[in-house]
């Protein structure tokens, strides 16, 4: 009877008192929790080191797209305009290609006629040595104001080579190289007006010459012939 009594005993103060829960550790789980974590951690810093490298390829582009805030093409225009502007004005042979090849065939003849007079040789002549004056007049002009335009193109140079070594992107160096390759441009061709000029007054010499030789001939010709049908005539000084 005193056995079964210790049992009851030991059972009543167990019901009186509840025992608390354990906690159980599963490293397994642990494990694959953190690894999960790392991941997550390395893919959003994968995703961020993404952003920034897409932010900082935006800003490029938009530094390679940034216009420039300089154009020196129309200071060039101004420049070459002022030699054109000579050209153009040029008196004596005219630059038109069919007028000028009427004008040079009566003004310079390989050959006179014998039906030209005297008084109209003479007359080419004249005009012939206006045509090479104002040929040389319009070459001094023309070299006065290149040697001007190159004081201009010089500015023009120093603003492009500054506008090109401060450039902040390709589009604005592309600009400033454009505008280098057009000052460029413009020089070559001011040099070739400057040739023409230079080239028109040596050939309007030249042709010159030619001409006054061929009057010249023209002339002897004349004499030679006059002379011939001359016949002389007994001169008294004296009566």
């Amino acid at each position: 009877m005193k056995r079964l009594l210790v049992p009851a005993v030991l059972c009543a103060a167990l019901a009186a008192h509840p025992a608390h829960a354990l906690t159980v550790f599963d490293p397994t789980n642990f494990s694959q929790n953190i690894l999960t974590a790392a991941r997550t951690l390395e893919m959003i810093n994968n995703q961020i080191r993404q952003l920034q490298n897409e932010a900082q390829m935006l800003t490029h582009d938009a530094m390679n797209l940034t216009g420039l805030d300089f154009n020196a093409i129309s200071r060039l225009r101004t420049s070459l305009s002022s030699t054109t502007s000579l050209m153009n004005q040029a008196r004596g042979l005219t630059f038109d290609v069919s007028r000028a090849e009427a004008e040079f065939a009566r003004l310079y003849p390989a050959q006179y006629d014998a039906t030209i007079s005297n008084d109209a040789m003479a007359q080419d002549a004249r005009e012939r040595w206006s045509q090479s004056l104002d040929a040389l007049r319009t070459t001094a002009n023309v070299q006065s104001q290149a040697v001007q335009n190159l004081g201009d193109d010089e500015g023009v140079l120093s603003d492009l080579v500054q506008q090109s070594q401060s450039a902040v992107g390709a589009l604005q160096a592309t600009q400033a190289t454009n505008q280098l390759l057009a000052l460029q441009a413009k020089q070559s061709i001011q040099h070739q007006q400057l040739q023409i000029a230079q080239d028109r007054a040596m050939a309007l010499d030249r042709a010159q010459e030619a001409a006054e030789d061929a009057r010249a001939q023209e002339v002897r010709r004349r004499f030679s012939r006059d002379r011939a049908n001359y016949t002389p005539q007994p001169v008294q000084f004296y009566q």
